[in-house]
């Protein structure tokens, strides 16, 4: 197929019961709407048998395609490898585990093509999670993100996604930093984000592969966004700048003491605890300082830094 509407990319782990049900459904739908689509499986180091599973997928369906990897990776390396694998016009993510409903991939799709939106998120409005472990979180996560960032969604980490190709070329997802995808498409410059209410469905087999401290690390991986995002590409801006202004504060404090010692000879410069504030302060600022030129040095020459490796690949049936 030289001009593939859809990409479809589902990242799992363990989830060998869902997967031909899964695949089934997304094939009615895409038969149903007339799409050329393809399906990307992206197997995050699955210890049961779902490999196998999507093995005998491969070959009932020549749509599909799959990825796996050597260990688990996490889910924001297999979006990414996804991303790099998709050849489709659009490009769809959504979980294995049967929550996420193939059938708004159509509307989905049709927001991207016709609305002209370079990503779309899908908004879970009724969720079947637990409201104190997974709702209320969620909720405080989307309103701290929202303020932090300036992309104003309602579910920021809902799986169900649609982008524009463009958008999932231009972009790198590592670490956990599936969570703030938007967030990324808009430090890259994709600024009509938009999002569509979607269903959410109980989950059906399995348990959740995710527990508490995504909470911690999503606080944490959105400060490392929001820095990626001004300063990535110039450290010197912010560690410079903040270098700067100690260094000279400190040495403006040194040089009063200095010139009253000499002109004044009214007390010695050590026997002053401002002293002490005026060297912590230049010892700071010097440090910050080359912190930054090392920031520098490093974002010039950084290596790939999804460094995951890909056990097998399936692009076609043999």
């Amino acid at each position: 197929m030289a001009n593939i509407d859809i990409s479809v990319i589902v990242p799992l782990m363990n989830e060998e019961e869902s997967l031909p049900e899964l695949a089934a459904w997304i094939d009615r739908v895409m038969q149903a709407n007339n799409f050329s689509y393809e399906i990307w499986m992206v197997d995050d180091g699955s210890t049961d048998n779902s490999w196998q599973v999507i093995r005998q997928l491969t070959e009932e369906n020549t749509h599909i395609k799959a990825i796996r990897f050597r260990r688990n990776y996490g889910k924001s390396a297999a979006l990414n490898e996804g991303f790099r694998a998709a050849q489709g016009n659009v490009i769809i993510t959504m979980d294995a585990d049967l929550q996420d409903s193939p059938d708004e991939i159509p509307e989905l799709y049709r927001m991207i093509v016709e609305d002209g939106y370079d990503l779309v998120s899908g908004w879970k409005k009724k969720r079947y999670d637990n409201a104190i472990t997974k709702n209320l979180p969620s909720k405080l996560y989307n309103y701290t993100t929202t303020k932090m960032s300036g992309v104003k969604l309602h579910d920021m980490n809902c799986g169900l996604k649609s982008y524009r190709k463009k958008v999932v070329k231009s972009i790198e997802v590592y670490g956990e930093m599936h969570r703030y995808i938007p967030v990324i498409a808009k430090w890259a410059g994709f600024r009509k984000i938009g999002e569509k209410p979607v269903e959410h469905r109980a989950r059906k087999y399995g348990v959740s592969k995710f527990g508490l401290e995504r909470f911690v690390n999503g606080f944490l991986d959105l400060a490392s966004i929001m820095f990626i995002g001004k300063f990535g590409k110039k450290p010197m801006h912010l560690f410079g700048a903040l270098g700067t202004v100690f260094f000279i504060l400190g040495f403006g404090i040194a040089f009063y003491l200095a010139y009253a010692k000499i002109f004044f000879d009214r007390y010695n410069m050590t026997d002053r605890p401002i002293f002490y504030l005026a060297m912590l302060f230049m010892i700071i600022g010097s440090q910050l300082f080359l912190s930054g030129f090392i920031g520098e040095l490093v974002a010039r020459n950084a290596p790939e830094r999804n460094s995951y490796l890909v056990e097998e690949r399936i692009t076609q049936n043999a």
